[in-house]
């Protein structure tokens, strides 16, 4: 039975960006998340660990838009890949990061980077 876990709309703030003043002045950036996941083992028996705890899974996002810098929305991008990844139960994810703030001198509703993950590829 496989499904999908989406997280949406996850804030924080990081210092990524090509420019000296985003990685010294930080920006918020957001993140969505769909994780794709057998669902029949949690649905059987009504447990937490028996999926992605997707408190536990926006905990450690936010450590990654929150720790080390990079430079490109991509790089950010394959970094909580790999973290959702990380889990053996998801077999796909798709991220998207968004950069609300982003240093383009018109006006704009959105910047974003998308990204899909299979396990093994």
């Amino acid at each position: 039975m496989t499904g999908t876990i989406t997280l949406t709309g996850l804030r924080a703030r990081g210092y990524h960006g090509v420019y000296e003043f985003e990685r010294e002045h930080g920006q918020d950036f957001v993140v969505d998340v769909a994780l794709e996941v057998d669902l029949a083992p949690a649905a059987a028996s009504d447990q937490v660990t028996d999926t992605v705890d997707y408190g536990a899974l926006a905990d450690r996002l936010v450590s990654v838009v929150t720790g080390p810098p990079v430079r490109l929305l991509e790089t950010l991008a394959a970094k909580l890949a790999g973290e959702c990844l990380a889990d053996d139960r998801v077999a796909a994810v798709t991220v998207t990061v968004h950069k609300p703030q982003a240093p383009v001198s018109h006006d704009f509703a959105d910047v974003a980077v998308t990204l899909r993950r299979e396990r093994g590829a």
